[in-house]
């Protein structure tokens, strides 16, 4: 890793060399193309079909309709016109604004990997039809199956949250638990085709590692001899088995395997942002994985918000000091949404304490960091908080806290003191 920039736009799979002048643009210069609308899909578990996991416009309904139909359907194929004539679409606004602020986004990493497939591009149509092709990256969110309620999820994505749903509007909101596609099976079904040609899975939820889908995939992957499909995961950790079935024993088979464990704080901190968190837990399951699948890239995904950006500083250098983590494994993401939780709703005067105090951690990082990814990570919660007053909606965060607190008998103030600072704020 220590040649490798983590933040450039070069292609890992071939040569720039190889590339057209138009391609190269395409991936290294354009702040608008991304490959993903040639190569995927991702189904979610209220029916929405979005461009990616982050995309912010529906692409169709796969309770409704297949995804073969949805390939090609108006919103696909002006989401890839506008990426052939370099125009933004607002399905991508959160790569956009990662990118405004020096983040490594989602659509930057996926012409990197995927790169090597921007020569089928060249098959689309005027109209941005492409023809069919075999889905070469996979996330597919088959239910909101999920053993935790973290404050800033919700039910699409947690069947635990469906009590508070209750408590909260008086009715329920969604199933409570929620399965992608026209009937339990059929997602799977259509998925079946693409097998033989799957480069890539990400697996997120929900939690992957208590869905029987992910151990369904990886069983079949091992039966066809399958195994060099690249595996990702989004997860917390809490889980190791799944109706005794040891995901350490499953992931031996698979060569690359990186897992990156979405902790936002540690101890009690994390037990009430996290709802259901077993820290003690989690810390043992990390040094599990480590210990009897030590090929297994493992890193920490913290998702900074309002809640834990006080501590995180300290959560890092605490997973360096016991050996968890390397300083560089530390896989900054950011909360755009829910808005009331974005960093940048802080005043400024503690926007201003806060910056002080990851400069001085980026002092101890930087050395340390060869790839530059956390470092990238820590400067990016920098520029992403300082360059937005987003203010006024801090009575709208107080509004959802006191709203949690009451229903899960919780105080988010007792476990994170800090949020004293901003206590005057309440409405």
């Amino acid at each position: 890793m220590a040649n490798y920039n983590w933040n450039d736009r070069i292609p890992h799979a071939i040569k720039i060399e190889h590339l057209t002048p138009d391609e190269k643009h395409k991936l290294i210069d354009s702040d608008v193309f991304c490959i993903l609308p040639w190569i995927h899909l991702s189904p979610e578990p209220d029916g929405k079909v979005l461009p990616c996991c982050i995309g912010k416009r529906s692409m169709g309904n796969s309770k409704t309709h297949s995804l073969e139909e949805i390939w090609n359907d108006t919103p696909m194929k002006e989401l890839r016109k506008n990426m052939l004539e370099d125009k933004k679409s607002d399905a991508c606004r959160d790569c956009y604004e990662r990118e405004d602020n020096g983040f490594h986004s989602l659509r930057n990493g996926c012409n990197k990997t995927y790169g090597h497939h921007v020569k089928k591009v060249k098959l689309t149509t005027s109209e941005g039809i492409f023809p069919k092709t075999n889905l070469i990256y996979w996330d597919v969110r088959f239910s909101n199956i999920c053993n935790l309620k973290c404050r800033m999820c919700s039910s699409n994505y947690s069947s635990r949250w469906y009590d508070d749903d209750i408590k909260i509007w008086g009715k329920e909101i969604r199933p409570r638990v929620n399965i992608a596609g026209r009937h339990d099976d059929d997602v799977w079904q259509q998925m079946q085709e693409h097998i033989p040609h799957i480069e890539h899975i990400y697996f997120a939820g929900g939690e992957p590692l208590i869905m029987g889908e992910h151990y369904r995939i990886l069983t079949n992957l091992i039966s066809m001899n399958n195994t060099k499909v690249h595996l990702t995961y989004a997860t917390n950790l809490t889980e190791l088995k799944f109706k005794n079935q040891s995901v350490l024993d499953l992931w031996k088979a698979f060569p690359t395997v990186g897992v990156n464990v979405s902790l936002d704080d540690i101890g009690d901190r994390l037990s009430v942002i996290r709802s259901g968190t077993d820290w003690a837990q989690v810390e043992q399951n990390i040094r599990d994985v480590k210990l009897e699948c030590p090929h297994v890239n493992l890193t920490i995904g913290p998702t900074i918000s309002i809640m834990n950006i006080w501590n995180i500083c300290k959560v890092h250098r605490y997973l360096v000091d016991q050996n968890l983590i390397q300083p560089g494994e530390f896989n900054i993401n950011i909360i755009q949404n829910p808005e009331e939780y974005r960093i940048d709703i802080l005043p400024l005067d503690v926007k201003l304490k806060l910056k002080q105090e990851f400069e001085q951690h980026l002092e101890w990082l930087r050395p340390l960091d060869p790839s530059q990814r956390s470092t990238v990570g820590f400067e990016s919660v920098i520029n992403y908080m300082m360059s937005t007053d987003n203010s006024a909606l801090l009575p709208k965060f107080w509004q959802t806290v006191g709203t949690l607190d009451r229903i899960r008998s919780e105080s988010l103030l007792d476990v994170v003191p800090e949020l004293a600072l901003i206590e005057q704020y309440r409405q």
